[in-house]
């Protein structure tokens, strides 16, 4: 067996070849005459051999493939390196498996080939000497191996089935291979399941392994494992390009392309504008989903040139670049938000506004009880003041949706909506994303400079969640743009004037950050002329039943799937939990139970343990160490990726978080991508390959 870890990182290793074939050399004369009567003509139906082999041959003699070709055809040797560049990463995730592959096939009398889709081989490894006698045949770099081209072979039959094939010596369509024998295992594409290569294990039909299919096949997983983690660090970064970009096409719709023009992102405001233009016509807009149809939407004579971009026949100004490194590696589609231009700040620039009406509505709220019932009631009294107001209470209470109401109720309900988390940049960037910089102002500054949040915000509602976070020495700043309406850009000196309505959010007692000197007190003051705090659920006497009501319904449509039918008895367990989450915990439950339960009747087993009042089933207080969050954190994260079989939105809504956290999160913990579906790096080889 080898000892180096495998191409996908899962420490897995292919197995060493085994001994020679002898059950299929036994019968080899019988196929040898089964093929003379079928290219003779003298015998079609019933013939000794295997099904996938008949089929071949049909398919050849239906294709005029010349029985009496002794070797495959060559693409020329510029074609060949510029298909090396088409399948660079295919190539590249390759290539680990390729090193382990030359050394375990030394002396073995077999090689190892990749090819591209079409059967053209890329790149040849293996026993130096078969590797020459290979080139007889033209298996090697080059060869254009297809069923069109050589007939019936391990490398053309498996791309012309979709599986993986073994064809041994007189199997062969070709009468000049038959002394050869081969395995051939496709290469998947890790996102839509696409065959987008083929690792071929081939040598003379006399010292073949019997282990060459599924060394193929191991082989061939490998390389689908490194291509699935280098597609997903790719669309991570492609990710933030496109976050990048944001700020400068606010206003309008955005959507991101791979290089294989893939959906990566659709914002709400292009979902919302392509439903305005197609109507039932509307494209698939989830993940990985290829969106031809907007090929046709722009309705614009000055078309973007076919073959820059996938998004061919687009209004060239809707298409932009994503770049990686200097090269093109994806697409922004801009959509414009209606024949009206964007709404702008003061100085003209364009303004993201991340209002929504369908939750700018305390409406949107779910609770009867007392307690909720009296938040709401100050929070419409307040809205219409134009003073800022700090929204306290525990992670998962739904303060964000306290804040979307209080906007929508404002004097600056028609301006934007800009929301911040303190706690999600790190120190030394705060200034700039809420301030501001000017061209120069630090290294690695924009050269255009940028404008921050307060600016974006100007005319509407800045919503800082966070705000405990804020440190000491920006304090002061955030203090001075309250009461006096002016700020500095860093770097600059030039005052800016600006109105915004600000609404601060926190799960801390900024009373007691305060008290410890972690808070200024004047700022806190200002802060909270005006204060609410938000109840945590287990205040919320009779809402959890309200709430399950309303995510079972919500969220059933949303992936539709049958609403969950709770029992008696799992209801009094959700009544009497404390919901240290709150009402995320609640939604995030509901969500889980939904994905999981297939419509039936959720019972107490069904929960997860801390519900139930269980311990954990493995351990107990004595016998285990107490888990560090880190550790905690990264075993949720694995067992709901287990749980939902790699599916990313699900994945992402039952832990409460967004897609692109989960993918920081992956990237932090080491949980990869596998087959199509992600697992953490210990887990690999436990499944086989499965579509994303």
């Amino acid at each position: 067996m080898l000892t180096k870890a495998s191409a996908g990182g899962s420490g897995r290793s292919i197995p060493s070849p085994g001994p020679a074939i002898h059950g299929l050399a036994d019968g080899e004369s019988a196929i040898m005459k089964a093929w003379e009567d079928f290219v003779s003509g003298s015998r079609r139906d019933g013939l000794p051999v295997r099904d996938v082999v008949a089929r071949s041959w049909s398919r050849c003699q239906g294709l005029l493939v010349d029985v009496r070709r002794s070797s495959a055809p060559v693409v020329a040797a510029d074609r060949i390196e510029a298909l090396r560049r088409d399948n660079r990463e295919l190539l590249r995730a390759a290539a680990p498996t390729l090193a382990e592959a030359a050394t375990l096939l030394a002396g073995t009398r077999t090689v190892m080939l990749i090819t591209d889709a079409s059967g053209v081989v890329l790149d040849a490894v293996g026993d130096q000497g078969t590797l020459a006698a290979a080139q007889d045949i033209s298996l090697g770099r080059g060869g254009r191996w297809s069923e069109t081209c050589a007939g019936t072979n391990g490398i053309g039959t498996a791309l012309a089935s979709r599986q993986p094939v073994l064809v041994h010596a007189a199997e062969h369509y070709c009468e000049g291979i038959k002394g050869w024998s081969c395995a051939g295992a496709p290469i998947h594409d890790p996102i839509d399941g696409s065959v987008i290569g083929l690792l071929d294990i081939s040598g003379l039909k006399h010292c073949f392994s019997t282990q060459a299919l599924a060394l193929a096949v191991v082989a061939a997983r490998q390389v689908e494992w490194a291509l699935a983690r280098q597609t997903e660090a790719e669309h991570m970064r492609l990710l933030e390009a496109c976050l990048e970009d944001s700020q400068r096409y606010a206003g309008e719709g955005l959507i991101a392309l791979d290089a294989k023009d893939r959906l990566l992102y659709v914002s709400r405001k292009a979902a919302q504008l392509l439903k305005s233009r197609l109507g039932p016509d509307l494209p698939d807009l989830n993940r990985g989903a290829r969106l031809p149809i907007l090929q046709e939407i722009g309705g614009d004579p000055r078309a973007h040139p076919a073959g820059e971009s996938g998004a061919a026949r687009l209004p060239a100004e809707w298409v932009k670049p994503l770049m990686l490194d200097g090269e093109r590696r994806g697409t922004l589609l801009v959509i414009p938000g209606s024949a009206q231009p964007p709404r702008t700040a003061a100085r003209g620039r364009p303004v993201p506004d991340e209002a929504d009406s369908a939750r700018s509505s305390f409406d949107c709220i779910v609770g009867g009880s007392a307690s909720m019932t009296t938040v709401i009631g100050q929070a419409e009294r307040l809205a219409p003041l134009h003073v800022p107001i700090l929204i306290e209470g525990e992670t998962g209470v739904g303060k964000e949706l306290f804040a979307r109401a209080i906007h929508g109720h404002s004097a600056v309900a028609g301006g934007p909506f800009v929301p911040f988390n303190c706690g999600a940049v790190s120190r030394e960037m705060l200034a700039s994303e809420l301030f501001g910089y000017v061209r120069g102002a630090f290294t690695g500054a924009s050269s255009e400079g940028r404008i921050g949040r307060f600016e974006l915000a100007d005319g509407g509602t800045l919503c800082l969640d966070e705000i405990g976070e804020l440190p000491l020495d920006l304090q002061p700043y955030l203090l001075r743009v309250l009461e006096e309406g002016v700020l500095y850009r860093v770097g600059d000196n030039t005052p800016r004037r600006v109105t915004v309505r600000l609404l601060a959010m926190t799960n801390r007692t900024l009373r007691e950050e305060v008290a410890a000197g972690r808070f200024r007190r004047d700022l806190y003051h200002r802060l909270s002329v005006t204060a609410l705090r938000v109840p945590p659920l287990r205040e919320r006497h009779g809402d959890v039943d309200r709430l399950v009501s309303h995510f079972n319904t919500l969220l059933a449509q949303r992936h539709g799937r049958p609403p969950a039918r709770f029992s008696a008895g799992v209801m009094d367990l959700l009544n009497r939990y404390d919901w240290p989450g709150n009402v995320r915990e609640l939604k995030n439950l509901v969500e889980r139970v939904i994905l999981l339960s297939a419509g039936g009747t959720v019972e107490p087993a069904d929960l997860p343990d801390e519900l139930r009042g269980d311990p954990p089933a493995a351990c107990t207080a004595s016998a285990c160490p107490p888990l560090s969050l880190t550790i905690t954190e990264q075993r949720t994260i694995e067992e709901v990726i287990m749980a939902t079989q790699g599916n990313l939105s699900d994945a992402a809504a039952i832990l409460g978080i967004s897609r692109s956290t989960l993918y920081r999160k992956l990237s932090q913990y080491g949980i990869r991508r596998a087959g199509g579906a992600l697992r953490p790096d210990r887990l690999l080889g436990t499944q086989g390959h499965g579509r994303a």
